[in-house]
């Protein structure tokens, strides 16, 4: 069993890609709480643009920085994760007046289903406006993602797409 002395927050998500965003708000998770688990979603009803294991490994790779962040997998409820973690602080990352009208309603049912808090963060306005979606999207059709996610990332994106645009081609 884990230390209860030790403070932990969860950073979950589908993280499908990686984005900027994303790390600002893990890093400075990690300057709060003694340990930051980064809780990818397995969402068996949904196909990403990356497998569940190429995201774990992505995310492995660019938060190596942070000591104190460790990337896990969960299925189901969120707030089941985090009793089998030891966790009590959920930290979202918040964009927009819209994230926080969505976010807010899970937090509320998290807290009524097991008294689970949740950190809202606001977003640093240099990525305010990043989505993995919107990643996505811009990468798709050729534009330069390369500011916006780590290297890495960037590099599997225009690989990944090119090879859906090779197997698309008739």
């Amino acid at each position: 069993m884990s230390n209860p002395a030790v403070r932990r927050a969860v950073c979950p998500g589908s993280f499908d890609p990686v984005t900027n965003g994303h790390l600002d708000i893990f890093g400075r998770a990690s300057r709060i709480y003694d340990e930051v688990i980064v809780a990818v979603l397995i969402n068996q009803s949904k196909s990403g643009l990356f497998s569940h294991d190429e995201r774990l490994e992505m995310l492995r790779a660019v938060t190596a920085e942070f000591a104190n962040v460790r990337i896990a997998s969960f299925e189901g409820l969120l707030v089941d994760f985090c009793r089998t973690e030891n966790v009590a602080v959920v930290v979202k990352g918040l964009r927009a007046v819209t994230d926080f009208d969505y976010e807010l309603k899970m937090a509320q049912m998290n807290f009524g289903l097991s008294g689970l808090e949740t950190l809202f963060m606001p977003t640093n306005p240099l990525y305010s406006f990043l989505s993995s979606s919107l990643i996505k999207d811009v990468a798709k059709w050729g534009g330069d993602v390369t500011p916006h996610v780590p290297a890495m990332v960037a590099k599997r994106l225009t690989t990944r797409l090119a090879d859906a645009r090779r197997h698309a081609a008739p």
